[in-house]
């Protein structure tokens, strides 16, 4: 019985819209574990095109997205590409293959410009039960490994959860 109860209380939160609950992100019938940074120099915000995303006090900005339809099936180096529209003087200096949720995911590291101003962009892509989860942490350049754990942090908890 509490199975069952557990069960209709996550298609009641499913149904309810977009949001985070409890550690957990919710929208479309999608749910994803989240670990939000815990720093009180994160302040959540609201980031065009992305389910969550926050800013530090002193100008970095980590994200995540998920999308379930009308994405294909492009390989996780093009995934990664189209994450990096809009920023200009790309140039990779790392990528990594790691595991991920269970899955095969794609790390990369960009120098990168933004109106002028240098920056680093870190994006993490990975593909699973039909969907695509993307993270990627923005930061003045030099800077990245000042908040590198938090983004970590929402990186390695991240876990997709069964669609109802």
């Amino acid at each position: 019985m509490r199975l069952l109860s557990s069960g209709v209380c996550l298609v009641l939160l499913l149904g309810c819209g977009a949001g985070l609950r409890e550690g957990r992100f919710f929208k479309d019938g999608l749910a994803y574990k989240v670990v939000a940074p815990a720093d009180p120099a994160w302040r959540r915000i609201d980031f065009a095109e992305n389910d969550l995303a926050w800013a530090s006090t002193d100008g970095h900005l980590i994200a995540t997205n998920s999308t379930c339809k009308d994405h294909g099936d492009p390989t996780l180096e093009v995934l990664t590409s189209h994450l990096l529209i809009g920023f200009e003087e790309r140039v990779l200096t790392d990528r990594a293959p790691l595991t991920l949720d269970g899955r095969a995911a794609l790390r990369s590291i960009y120098s990168v410009s933004i109106d002028g101003v240098p920056a680093e962009v870190e994006v993490v892509v990975l593909k699973k039960n039909g969907c695509v989860h993307d993270f990627t942490y923005v930061t003045p350049r030099g800077q990245r490994p000042k908040w590198q754990a938090t983004f970590d942090g929402l990186v390695s908890g991240f876990a997709q959860e069964k669609r109802p």
